[in-house]
């Protein structure tokens, strides 16, 4: 009877490592092609990857990449989302000072609740608007990626975050390209030009990108308060969690308290923090994550359909647009009155 059982348990197990090997290959060469046509011009990977994989919708009714395309479109964002806390040091945070926080924050939750209010002003579900604002107020496509990951499963959702993931990195570059002309003909000086870009374009690139273009002052703060929004996706993230757990239903499996990426964030901010993190590990943890977030974007995309995504509407698109416009708004509200 032994003798018979162990082939057995070992084909359990290959069977179980290769059932989602095939659509996990599949985003995984997507997330590389858009990988490389993304360094040929310059642009972020996520559009790419989200578009090529929309191209190749027609794939995901095959019943042997949907394990695949399930496993990269959670579990592997969900580690890639963790990764990113290895960007961010308590020490570079503290270094903003207590005004430039308070903004950010509070640019954070005007951001959600302007996007949640424009999503009802037009009928339209809560759930984009929580992605809308998320994404518009925090990292942008990250951002809408992991606030995607504590929503319960709906047959909308993936179509709501393929859309906002296009249309917030669009803005977000448009962003990049106008806000620094804006900067400039407020006579903002290069700390706060360096303020203004990172505490309202939405994805961290563009950012980079916008603040460097100005000056060496401007882009390193910049990237300071930009990893400080990154740094506030772990509290909304769990904001989230904790609301979508006290509307579950007592009858089912209430999801995590606390969901475990997130935990895992906070440790590894915690870690880095601390110094001892050698400079190539987290290089190479910082990779995997945009390797893993890649990938997720792309079998995102595999799962969505264009159709359905292109039936969105204009009213779909008020609401990140608006959301970005009333955050610049505060921003530079805020830098006006700080400088007079």
């Amino acid at each position: 009877m032994n003798v018979e059982t162990r082939p057995m348990a070992g084909r359990g197990w290959l069977k179980a490592l290769s059932t989602p090997a095939p659509g996990l290959f599949l985003a995984l060469t997507v997330a590389a092609a858009a990988t490389f046509v993304a360094q040929a011009v310059g642009a972020p990977v996520m559009p790419f990857a989200l578009l090529i994989g929309i191209a190749l919708n027609g794939a995901s009714g095959d019943e042997q990449l949907r394990a695949g395309l399930a496993f990269a479109s959670r579990p592997l964002l969900q580690v890639g989302i963790a990764l990113l806390g290895l960007k961010i040091s308590v020490m570079q945070v503290a270094s903003l000072g207590s005004d430039t926080l308070l903004l950010v924050a509070s640019g954070t939750a005007v951001s959600i609740a302007s996007g949640l209010a424009l999503a009802r002003l037009f009928g339209l579900p809560s759930t984009l608007g929580l992605l809308a604002g998320g994404a518009t107020g925090i990292c942008g496509a990250s951002a809408a990626l992991a606030i995607s990951s504590t929503l319960p499963a709906s047959p909308n959702k993936d179509r709501e975050t393929a859309f906002v993931i296009v249309t917030v990195t669009t803005l977000s570059t448009v962003a990049m390209l106008a806000y620094p002309v804006i900067a400039h003909f407020l006579g903002l000086d290069d700390r706060q030009t360096g303020i203004f870009l990172g505490a309202t374009i939405h994805d961290v690139a563009q950012v980079v990108g916008a603040g460097y273009a100005v000056s060496e002052e401007a882009g390193d703060t910049a990237t300071i308060v930009k990893l400080f929004r990154v740094a506030l996706l772990l509290p909304t993230v769990l904001g989230i969690a904790l609301t979508m757990r006290s509307r579950a239903s007592t009858e089912g499996r209430l999801p995590w308290l606390l969901p475990p990426f997130a935990v895992a964030f906070a440790v590894l901010v915690v870690v880095n923090s601390s110094g001892f993190v050698p400079t190539a590990l987290r290089d190479v943890s910082i990779a995997l994550s945009n390797w893993c977030l890649a990938t997720a974007v792309a079998a995102i995309g595999i799962r969505t359909s264009i159709s359905g995504t292109l039936r969105m509407g204009w009213a779909a698109l008020a609401v990140p647009i608006g959301a970005t416009i009333l955050l610049m708004t505060l921003v530079i509200s805020f830098e006006l009155i700080m400088r007079n």
